[in-house]
């Protein structure tokens, strides 16, 4: 099978570009230029090069060796939370901001949720000298505060968006509607594998650096270039996109996604999109989204705020419904508990999100001597605070009390 999109951005059932006609042009000027832009030599050269000595990749594989000991077979760890702003996004970030200046734009404004793709955002308009506005939920700028400052001190304008649950989605539109207002000087640079073609493309192209260099690293420490199973957390999906992507045509790596249950799929209270949503339009794309029976989309929830979406990417919704990946969930409290798992087994802090990801470890079925890779997306400094105010409810459990 083949999993790029057609030349409408459709991966099978999902995908396209429903946007309003004021920013046909612009989302058209980035149709028709990305690739060649993408694929020409001088944007290779600075791409990679940024990436390298400025995000600090390659990103280690690393043998989980406490962790394997426990869960009966090899783990890895793709330590995607050591790259500069500490996660995923900035290989994204950097592709685009490098995009953006080729178009001309001078003005660049992103969503973001946990705040990691808004820190990446800021990071590379204040490299690039680029005006730069980010869109937040006003619920998420108060559990996100540190990665707030993060991009004030790095003289990003950060805009609350007060409609809605304050969040994500919320974000998303805000942005949207700014985009409209200012369709010739500026440059939206979306933070996930949503949106309008060819968002959902490009950024997968950008994240396809970190199977990439799986397939290398895999070969050096295991004597083969693919794992046996790949385990990713998905709100939007570009982090496990870019773990995917050099495996989708590969059926014999399993291909395990885990989106974000909250309190439990039946609780009212969850963004676990799979296993709630139906086809949908929403910003632009068709996929998958948890809306009412009139269409009206439902408000998603869940711990983690890179999590806390209504919808997934149409990568994501077409290898749901082929079946080529497997979807699970992890509520808000599994993810805790994995996430307290790795820091007392290996000494590593995740994020919430990628907290997620670890959950799956007791959900699904592994063998001795299977090679596991799980993507780390990004590290847990932002997530402290919740962190802590869990901690103690952990201690008690695992002392019995």
């Amino acid at each position: 099978m083949n999993y790029s999109p057609d030349k409408y951005g459709f991966y099978g059932d999902f995908g396209g570009a429903f946007i309003p006609e004021m920013l046909y042009s612009n989302v058209e000027l980035l149709r028709q230029n990305y690739v060649g832009i993408i694929e020409s030599k001088s944007f290779q050269t600075a791409f990679k090069k940024l990436l390298q000595d400025y995000a600090g990749r390659p990103t280690p594989l690393y043998f989980a060796r406490r962790l394997s000991e426990k869960y009966q077979t090899n783990i890895f760890l793709k330590r995607e939370d050591l790259n500069h702003t500490g996660a995923h996004k900035i290989n994204n970030t950097i592709g685009q901001i490098l995009v953006a200046q080729r178009l001309g734009k001078k003005r660049i404004i992103a969503e973001t949720g946990a705040g990691q793709h808004g820190v990446a955002t800021a990071t590379v308009a204040a490299l690039m000298g680029l005006e730069c506005i980010v869109y937040m939920g006003e619920v998420d700028m108060a559990r996100q505060a540190p990665n707030v400052a993060r991009m004030r001190m790095l003289g990003a304008e950060v805009r609350p968006a007060k409609s809605g649950s304050r969040t994500l989605k919320d974000a998303t539109n805000e942005a949207i509607r700014d985009w409209i207002n200012h369709p010739k000087d500026t440059y939206y640079l979306i933070g996930s594998v949503v949106g309008p073609h060819p968002y959902p493309d490009m950024v997968t192209r950008f994240q396809s650096v970190i199977s990439r260099e799986m397939k290398i690293q895999l070969l050096e420490k295991t004597g083969r270039d693919y794992p046996d199973k790949i385990i990713a957390c998905v709100g939007g999906g570009s982090n496990a996109a870019g773990a995917f992507y050099h495996y989708l045509d590969r059926e014999n790596v399993e291909l395990i996604a885990v989106e974000a249950e909250g309190l439990g799929v039946d609780s009212g209270q969850t963004a676990a999109t799979t296993q709630t949503g139906s086809k949908g339009i929403i910003h632009g794309s068709k996929t998958l989204l948890m809306q009412n029976e009139e269409g009206q989309i439902t408000e998603p929830y869940s711990i983690s705020a890179g999590l806390d979406y209504p919808g997934i990417g149409p990568l994501h919704a077409h290898l749901f419904k082929s079946r080529r990946g497997t979807f699970l969930g992890a509520t808000d409290t599994e993810a805790l508990q994995a996430a307290f798992e790795l820091t007392r087994l290996e000494g590593i802090i995740p994020a919430l999100e990628s907290a997620h990801a670890l959950a799956a470890l007791k959900k699904i079925e592994l063998h001795p001597g299977e090679n596991v890779v799980i993507n780390l997306s990004g590290r847990g400094d932002k997530d402290m605070e919740t962190y802590l105010n869990h901690l103690d409810e952990y201690n008690n459990d695992k002392n019995g009390k």
